[in-house]
């Protein structure tokens, strides 16, 4: 039987080892070169430690570089056949049970997918009455009414019948969204609106954000045969879940919402097949559910599969993606390349799971076969909500595996990492599909500190993890291929990748500014190395980029980030761990907001880095942009006029100080020429300024 999906190799393999075996030998000649001419006490103290703190930084770089090419050595990309899924299986297709989560419908644009609170969704319920006839009678693409009108599709044509249509139907979206934002505004909904649904109910003046009882309300009943659109075709059911929360009882964060959503939902629907999305994503392409379903009911593989995962993309990125936010290579190299040893990360959203692997199967012993699922409860909806309420109350995981070995694993900030791992290593193999039209779309950060706070939550989640007894090595040895436990840790290690980057914006500069060199000369035999491993790698770096999709700028600008990320977010990942894995403090959930003033959104569609506040991780930044400069003058000008023969002593240096200063061209516009609301803050300028003077002053290293 011919399967429902191919594999097939990327290209550029050959290419890729080629760089991979060169710059091996490169990298081992520049550690070689290190430790036999480590500086002896009498060459000088300061020169000897700054010595062996670079090889240190050398040795963690190298050793994070080979983990990098263990994501890279085999990619593998995945097709699937709808075709051949529709005359196979179009009558027995498993439901699927789809979770959309919010934190905080504040912070998150909930306008997006329509505003996950209980009277919002309620009010998309008849909104969708309409919007479905309408996508599949005019093929709708994207089926986000808030995508769909702000790329103004169907405005075109205007006089035919679909453009009439267009325009009702987005009046009554604009209606829809008008009373949505009223009742925000007001703090309240009207009695009317309230006596329109039992739900309303559930809400009353002792009822709060961190405390209030279990709810679970069943909107459209797509059992009811008057559960219809306009046009007397079938909804599907539509439930709103609230779990249970009182202080002092821990609730876990999105995994403790995930896993009473995978309880209520075993209840009412119990859909074999569970997608979960963030309410800042949409559906992009109709056809996505069955794009998956093609890898889990492929007869031959189908049935290892726990979860098909999905590459998370935007819809706002600026044209040289200002904040490297795309992640186009991670997308479409490192995360394939986890995948091609059959471990894809799972990433916490636009995933497509199998309802037993992710409620703690073991492979293949609780195998089931997903047509085979049924769900046969024919219970009321009062019934239902009734017994669902239970299951999303604080007391129900009491004396349970949830948490543990059922569900998403609780206790780390990056629960759903640690999750698809455990699935793993339980025997199942997972999928990474990276389709030509992205899937889902989300939002992306679109300030600097924003984003710095995401990847900052990221960094120490999964260093948290490889710390604890999930450490990849540990807990997937046998269990996971070892070049799937090497892939985890290109992402587990970025929280201490911190410490040897900020050793490197640091002390080669400053050993510049004070005339110690750190590199070979460059007309010693042992500049080849660091010349060959420093152009051969962003020359690959820059082909690699070019490849999938990015613009020369829009490299330049992920380098700055990455700079940016590894000095700030990923310290402060670092600190932050350390200090929790000591007992000092508990781990939290730090919320992306992201709706941000009309001047702000201006300022990012004009690529202009967002600073603004006076941030402990800005006046990081500024103080490394203006130590690198500082260095580099004052570097300059200690050559030119004192010692003219040092300049090929110290041109490794100088090299690195330069690019530096290039790649902070930005920063220090915003710290010397922009005006707007958006540049840094004199206290940032002030700051920076006296400690980058200071570090360069000291008569010590």
């Amino acid at each position: 039987m011919v399967p429902l999906f191919e594999t097939k190799e990327a290209k550029a393999r050959v290419s890729h080892r080629v760089f991979a075996a060169t710059g091996f030998v490169g990298i081992c000649l520049i550690l070689i070169y290190r430790l036999v001419n480590i500086p002896k006490e009498e060459q000088g103290g300061r020169r000897r430690w700054a010595w062996i703190g670079i090889f240190m930084a050398e040795f963690f770089f190298s050793l994070f570089w080979i983990i990098t090419q263990s994501v890279r050595w085999s990619v593998r990309n995945h097709l699937p056949f709808k075709d051949r899924l529709s005359l196979r299986h179009e009558e027995k297709l498993p439901g699927v049970d789809i979770f959309v989560c919010t934190a905080d419908p504040i912070s998150e644009p909930p306008t997006l997918v329509i505003k996950f609170t209980f009277y919002a969704l309620l009010e998309a319920s008849h909104f969708s009455k309409y919007w479905i006839p309408f996508c599949k009678k005019f093929d709708v693409e994207p089926r986000s009414p808030e995508a769909w009108f702000a790329k103004k599709l169907g405005e075109k044509d205007k006089g035919t019948t679909y453009a009439q249509e267009c325009l009702t139907i987005k009046k009554q979206y604009q209606d829809m969204k008008k009373r949505i934002e009223s009742a925000i505004a007001k703090g309240s909904i009207s009695k009317e609106t309230r006596n329109q649904h039992k739900g309303f109910s559930e809400w009353n003046c002792k009822v709060t954000k961190q405390d209030h009882q279990s709810i679970v309300q069943i909107i459209v009943d797509g059992r009811d045969a008057n559960a219809v659109d306009k046009e007397g075709c079938q909804l599907p059911t539509l439930v709103y879940m609230a779990r249970e929360k009182r202080s002092g009882c821990p609730h876990n964060f999105k995994a403790g919402a995930m896993n009473a959503l995978i309880r209520v939902s075993s209840v009412i629907s119990n859909g074999p097949v569970i997608l979960n999305l963030d309410c800042d994503m949409y559906a992009n392409d109709g056809d996505a559910i069955r794009e998956a379903l093609c890898f889990l009911l492929d007869e031959k593989r189908g049935h290892e599969i726990a979860f098909v995962q999905h590459p998370q993309r935007f819809d706002n990125i600026c044209k040289n993606d200002l904040y490297a936010n795309s992640y186009l290579v991670v997308n479409q190299v490192e995360l394939a390349g986890i995948g091609s040893y059959d471990a894809a990360l799972y990433c916490g959203t636009g995933c497509f799971h199998r309802r037993e692997s992710l409620s703690g199967a073991k492979y293949p012993k609780d195998y089931r076969n997903i047509n085979e699922v049924k769900n046969n409860d024919n219970r009321s909806v009062d019934e239902l909500e009734k017994a669902s309420k239970v299951l999303a109350s604080c007391s129900y995981e009491k004396s349970t595996h949830w948490g543990k070995e059922m569900g998403l694993v609780y206790g780390c900030a990056a629960e759903d990492v640690v999750t698809g791992l455990t699935i793993q290593c339980r025997g199942w193999k997972s999928m990474y599909f990276k389709p030509n039209k992205p899937a889902f779309l989300g939002v992306a950060p679109v300030t600097l500190d924003i984003a710095l706070v995401q990847m900052k939550r990221w960094s120490e989640g999964m260093f948290q993890i490889f710390l604890s007894k999930y450490c990849p090595f540990i807990y997937g040895h046998g269990k996971i291929k070892f070049g799937a436990q090497m892939g985890y840790c290109n992402y587990l290690l970025w929280a201490p990748l911190s410490l040897p980057t900020l050793f490197y914006v640091i002390v080669p500069p400053l050993c510049l500014r004070h005339g110690i060199s750190l590199f070979p000369k460059v007309s010693s035999l042992w500049f080849i190395p660091f010349a060959y491993v420093f152009v051969a790698q962003n020359a690959y770096s820059i082909c690699e980029a070019l490849s999938c999709g990015h613009k020369l700028k829009s490299w330049w600008n992920l380098q700055r980030m990455l700079i940016i990320r590894r000095t700030t977010a990923f310290f402060f990942g670092f600190v932050d761990c350390i200090v929790k894995q000591m007992g000092l403090s508990q781990t939290a959930f730090a919320i992306t907001a992201k709706m941000v003033t009309e001047d702000v959104m201006e300022r990012y569609e004009q690529e202009m880095m967002e600073f603004g506040s006076s941030s402990v991780m800005f006046t990081i930044v500024a103080t490394l942009a203006m130590l690198n400069l500082f260095s580099l003058i004052g570097g300059f000008i200690d050559i030119i006029f004192l010692d003219f023969g040092a300049l090929g002593n110290l041109m490794c240096q100088i090299i690195l100080c330069g690019l530096m200063v290039l790649v902070n061209v930005p920063i220090y516009e915003a710290l010397f020429v922009r005006k707007d609301k958006g540049c840094m803050p004199f206290s940032v300028m002030f700051k920076s300024m006296f400690l980058a003077s200071l570090a360069c002053l000291l008569p010590y290293v």
